[in-house]
């Protein structure tokens, strides 16, 4: 699915959004009920950069200093981040960082922030943009992983034989939109071909305030993280409990 393909299904009454430098997107877009959201984007694959970082960064600032509590959608189709020793030594590491974070401060102040994944995604990329964002959508073709297994395997020095053993059982292992629905970092996969885009997304934007996260419910429901929501539980009961 190309960015014009998915734009037309997800804002077929209106939208003005257009292609930036560093093959990113910007611009607003009208849903069926006259509401306003904001659209933002990488497309064609292309790294995730500190050029391309802090200006999608900057933007998401411009959209919190409006003082509007406008949605925004971040329409994704980037590969990894772009590890060259120049970038590396501009400290791409806190570029990242700094993406992840505003998006999340998008959301913690009411801005209902959703991605959907069109296309790849891997690693520092991957959560800087789509795992930053309160509501993580994929849409047929889209290809995510935080970590391959050849790359977990030399981290951990773990064969790759056992990775690939541990994988078939464990999600959090896997690559891939099966295993991380399961783990309910992915909300919900659009079939391409489908029509109902615009009411999906409408449903999400009304149905949730995205104060409230869902993914270890989520994870828990569906067998891809059985202990984490428990965990968290049993976290926050004991910080609630300690005098401050």
């Amino acid at each position: 699915m190309t960015p014009d393909d998915l734009l037309a299904s997800l804002f077929p009454k209106k939208h003005a959004v257009v292609a930036g430098p560093h093959n990113t997107l910007s611009g607003t877009a009208t849903l069926d009920d006259d509401q306003t959201v904001e659209v933002l984007g990488i497309t064609g694959g292309t790294p995730l950069s500190p050029e391309i970082a802090i200006q999608l960064a900057g933007r998401v600032l411009e959209i919190i200093n409006s003082g509007s509590k406008t949605p925004i959608v971040f329409l994704l189709d980037t590969a990894s981040q772009r590890m060259t020793r120049r970038d590396e030594m501009l400290g791409l590491n806190e570029y990242l960082a700094h993406l992840a974070k505003v998006i999340v401060l998008a959301g913690t102040i009411g801005h209902r922030t959703v991605g959907i994944l069109y296309g790849t995604a891997a690693a520092g990329a991957f959560i800087a943009t789509a795992l930053a964002t309160q509501t993580l959508i994929t849409v047929d073709g889209a290809l995510p992983s935080v970590m391959d297994l050849p790359s977990i395997a030399r981290v951990t020095k773990l064969p790759l034989e056992v990775l690939q053993q541990k994988a078939e059982t464990t999600p959090i292992f896997s690559p891939g939109v099966p295993a991380l629905a399961a783990t309910g970092a992915v909300f919900e996969t659009w079939p391409s071909d489908r029509t109902d885009f615009p009411e999906r997304l409408k449903s999400i934007l009304t149905t949730n305030d995205g104060q409230t996260d869902l993914r270890d419910r989520l994870g828990e429901k569906r067998g891809g993280r059985k202990v984490a929501r428990d965990i968290a539980q049993r976290v926050a009961m004991a910080f609630s409990q300690v005098d401050r």
